[in-house]
């Protein structure tokens, strides 16, 4: 057989029965099989390690014979380094997705994180990862992409969209550590400015609160609220409180790990106001849950009862969560340091404790201002 060129592939005759090969004078191994049915694709036949290798190339027309002879080139070249082509195509075929990444994420991450978070992090992957990314190879994933994804995101949901890259960054680190993938293109994506949104309660505002709390029709979700204020805990660190995490004779809430945002167990004192109500409360329980429904399970939310309650004290951008802001703010403004705030709020890090740290100016200005008098006297 001469050299392979256009007008040798286009005269090939399909065979009369299976496929037959033409190969190529120059490049050992190199050429085109050619089956009854008419179709013809350029191959390259190779030993290594002892064993026989067929490495298709690709189809005539879509592959030109110029353009499948310089493969067969560049794939000879591999050859000779002792590199197999076909492993090389077949790992690369089987390599694992952001598809897999997220089904073993899932598996193995997941049992880490709170119900809450779990939950989030689903929709994060529901609706934004996996849409965009999932049939990408993890080792061809480029940064261009996570910023696309990012920039996507954020057109909608700025704040958002760096919450999903986070997520994403944490999946991929894994995968480094299982070492499906050496550098993780999620890292030094550009984050979208963040402006926190804080709101304190002032002891006017307070005493609305309380007295609406009593016209309340659903006295279950209002006693919820009431600890939410008392204690500063999440919505559903409450919502989700059961009898036997609380000891009322010594006054402790003892949180288990599975119950904890951190997955971490917190021992955690309840003031006076916070032991009466639940001393009430305890009085006429017939549940192991404090806040229970009739199918044997715990609210879930106080959605409706909350939106009731801002309409009637007139404070109609107020937040659940910020119950707890104002407990950290109280307690900073009565001179408590930043460590006694954190482990009260159940904090396991101390920076997330300082997000408060500048509510201490005035304790301290009132402290300061104490040293003029002093030196006077």
């Amino acid at each position: 057989m001469p050299k392979l060129n256009e007008t040798i592939v286009k005269k090939i005759i399909p065979p009369t029965a299976n496929h037959k090969i033409h190969y190529d004078s120059e490049i050992p191994g190199f050429g085109i099989r050619a089956t009854k049915a008419g179709t013809k694709s350029f191959i390259l036949n190779y030993h290594i390690n002892r064993r026989e290798r067929r490495f298709t190339i690709g189809k005539w027309p879509a592959w030109s014979a110029a353009a499948a002879r310089e493969k067969a080139r560049e794939l000879r070249r591999l050859i000779d380094q002792g590199i197999d082509p076909l492993d090389k195509r077949i790992e690369r075929r089987e390599a694992p997705t952001v598809g897999d990444l997220w089904l073993e994420y899932e598996k193995v991450h997941f049992p880490t994180l709170s119900q809450r978070s779990q939950t989030d992090q689903k929709g994060m992957w529901a609706n934004h990862i996996l849409p965009e990314l999932s049939p990408i190879p993890l080792r061809e994933l480029s940064s261009r992409q996570i910023d696309r994804l990012h920039a996507k995101i954020s057109e909608r949901t700025p704040t958002r969209a760096n919450r999903v890259l986070e997520v994403l960054r944490k999946a991929i680190n894994l995968a480094i550590r299982w070492e499906w993938i050496e550098k993780n293109p999620a890292d030094g994506f550009r984050r979208n400015s963040e402006h926190a949104r804080e709101k304190y309660l002032t002891a006017e505002e307070y005493e609305r609160v309380f007295a609406a709390l009593e016209n309340m029709k659903n006295q279950k979700a209002a006693n919820a609220v009431r600890l939410l204020i008392l204690t500063g805990a999440r919505r559903g660190e409450v919502l989700g409180l059961e009898w036997e995490d609380l000891n009322l004779d010594i006054g402790i809430w003892n949180r288990p790990p599975h119950k904890s945002k951190d997955r971490k167990k917190k021992r955690i004192p309840l003031s006076n106001e916070a032991l009466l109500l639940l001393a009430s409360m305890h009085e006429t329980a017939g549940s192991k849950f404090l806040f229970p429904t009739s199918t044997g399970t715990h609210m879930s939310d106080l959605n409706s009862p909350w939106r009731w309650l801002r309409l009637e004290v007139e404070l109609p951008d107020l937040r659940i969560h910020d119950l707890r802001h104002s407990f950290a703010s109280i307690l900073v403004s009565s001179g408590e340091t930043l460590e006694t705030i954190g482990k009260l709020l159940g904090h396991s890090q101390h920076q997330t404790t300082m997000r408060y740290a500048h509510l201490m100016d005035d304790p301290l200005r009132r402290a300061a201002n104490k040293i003029p008098g002093m030196i006077s006297n």
